[in-house]
């Protein structure tokens, strides 16, 4: 904290702090009149606010760097400063987050972190009526910055911005959730339905295609049969690269009807079939994880299959491009009865110059069209992040 500022001035600052909260309405805008004043107090290189969001599920705000914790939300599980969310101290202070195992666990959102060089971090909590709302965070790039004395200015500031951030945040959900219900009330629910039969449409149309490819793999066996038992001669690598040519159509028809797999087996399974069969080398490892005992497989049988296209797409990209030496795909629970499905990989995660984003386009519209959020993000190689809300 800045020595230099006394009692007094640090009061001046507080009001000054209340004097532009009172003019905001939104949370960035009001995280922006207070910047100057916030580093008043205590000087940062970043700064942010965690704000509870849905169960086990936290909404960042910056000011100073802008990072990937503002870009998506973040799971508390895998946030920097879940000890603090979850109750286990009262504050948190790092000499050097880099080297600190409570920032920088296994799985950790701390990906900025190491970007920015965010060594010195001091974390308090924001409370609302004794209720911690989330956390105020403050960091910078000078190693052993901070000391007990920075705690109590980082609380002092937090105790001041909590209960307009939390008005705001309020103000903002609720804003939200009105604009969803109207929108599924008129225009939402209407694109809903219509996509949803338009997946049912591509689906069919797929199993068509399907059946006509394994129409011609007959047809083919036949002729094949016929040359094999008449009396001409038979030309090796003609035969080769007829058989060649039907082993290839036999191919495409089993891994176009891989939905199948959906029915007879359920989700999981067709997930583990379809990442073996994209990777095929013993240097990849992959692994399934269904931590919701077996969601996907309640799921409206659309939905369910929009979700497996998804992952489909996510493992091709992984196999094909990444250059990963491992690819995960896990299902949790979401609440009460939702779910998230994530894909990872440890590989060089996706190109700043990516040319051709088709594939995470698809992706996109396949999540908007059964209502899901989802987030592709750069974490340690590619994440594939699909949150399906509520499905009752």
């Amino acid at each position: 904290m800045n020595k230099a500022l006394q009692a007094p001035a640090r009061r001046n600052v507080f009001l000054r702090i209340s004097a532009h909260l009172a003019e905001r309405t939104d949370i960035t805008s009001a995280l922006q009149a207070v910047a100057n004043e916030i580093s008043e107090v205590i000087p940062y290189t970043h700064a942010d606010l965690c704000l509870k969001d849905r169960p086990g599920w936290l909404s960042s705000y910056e000011v100073g760097i802008q990072t990937r914790w503002s870009r998506a939300r973040t799971r508390v599980a895998a946030s920097p400063i879940r000890d603090l969310i979850t109750g286990n101290c009262d504050y948190m202070l790092c000499q050097d987050a880099m080297q600190d195992p409570r920032q920088t666990f296994e799985g950790a959102c701390s990906e900025p972190i190491f970007n920015h060089q965010l060594r010195s971090r001091v974390h308090v909590l924001m409370k609302v009526m004794g209720q911690p709302i989330g956390t105020l965070n403050i960091s910078h790039s000078t190693p052993g910055l901070y000391t007990q004395e920075t705690v109590q200015g980082a609380q002092n500031v937090a105790d001041v911005l909590s209960p307009y951030f939390h008005a705001l945040h309020t103000a903002e959900q609720a804003r939200r959730a009105a604009q969803v219900g109207q929108e599924a009330q008129a225009r939402e629910e209407g694109l809903r339905r219509g996509a949803l039969e338009l997946t049912q449409t591509l689906e069919q149309e797929r199993q068509r295609i399907g059946m006509d490819l394994h129409d011609q793999t007959l047809a083919d066996l036949t002729r094949l049969l016929r040359t094999i038992t008449g009396d001409g001669a038979l030309v090796r690598d003609e035969m080769a690269q007829r058989i060649t040519e039907i082993i290839d159509d036999l191919r495409r028809t089993i891994d176009t009807a891989v939905p199948t797999l959906l029915d007879l087996f359920g989700f999981t399974h067709a997930v583990q079939v379809h990442l073996e069969r994209a990777t095929c080398s013993e240097f990849i490892e992959v692994d399934v994880f269904d931590d919701t005992g077996g969601a996907p497989d309640r799921l409206d049988p659309t939905v369910r299959t929009a979700l497996f296209r998804i992952a489909q797409e996510a493992i091709n990209n992984a196999a094909r491009h990444s250059g990963a030496g491992r690819i995960t795909v896990r299902i949790e629970p979401l609440g009460e009865s939702g779910l998230v499905m994530t894909v990872r990989d440890d590989g060089r995660g996706i190109p700043t110059d990516l040319q051709r984003n088709s594939g995470l386009a698809h992706m996109r519209t396949r999540a908007r069209l059964i209502s899901a959020g989802i987030d592709i993000l750069n974490e340690y190689g590619c994440v594939v992040r699909v949150m399906l809300e509520d499905r009752r």
